[in-house]
């Protein structure tokens, strides 16, 4: 479980300044920005385009084209259900909707206390141990739904232990 700064322009001019020299460097600087706050703010879209000499919608169009990245921080504990074709083909689609049940939120969403996000993820490489998710960068394979039972647990648990405290 990843901690991120809280945004400010300040951290975020940092950061396009360290990646501005890079070839390509829209992406890495992307990038970093989430993984510095989480998320890429819509205030440095502008900022982006005025440093690497794009226009705002250039720099938006690669926020909103590539999945990976987030408009919005994730929960505190991100799970990434395979969607791709060989995990659909060993059950995924059936292994979602369970999720979404035990988690209690939606494929796509964020749950209203922020503990966590759900989401499709398109292939992570482990077509062989179908199906498969990456559970805070963790991945794992040959899912059912006792590994769905613990993944919830596990959330649940450390939700626990931070209302403990």
């Amino acid at each position: 479980m990843a901690v991120h700064e809280p945004w400010s322009t300040e951290r975020a001019a940092q950061v396009i300044q360290e990646h501005r020299h890079l070839d390509g460097a829209a992406m890495p600087i992307l990038h970093a920005l989430q993984e510095t706050f989480g998320f890429v703010p819509e205030p440095a879209v502008p900022m982006i385009a005025e440093t690497l000499n794009l226009s705002r919608a250039e720099v938006w169009g690669v926020v909103t084209f590539y999945h990976d990245f987030r408009r919005e921080p994730a929960g505190r504990h991100v799970v990434k259900l395979c969607a791709a074709e060989a995990c659909q083909s060993m059950g995924s689609t059936a292994l979602a909707a369970y999720a979404e049940e035990k988690l209690g939120v939606a494929m796509g969403e964020t749950s209203a206390d922020g503990r966590v996000t759900l989401e499709p993820i398109y292939c992570l490489g482990l077509c062989a141990c179908a199906p498969s998710a990456m559970v805070n960068g963790q991945l794992l394979g040959r899912l059912d739904t006792a590994a769905i039972d613990e993944i919830a647990h596990d959330i649940a648990r450390d939700g626990a232990k931070e209302m403990a405290r």
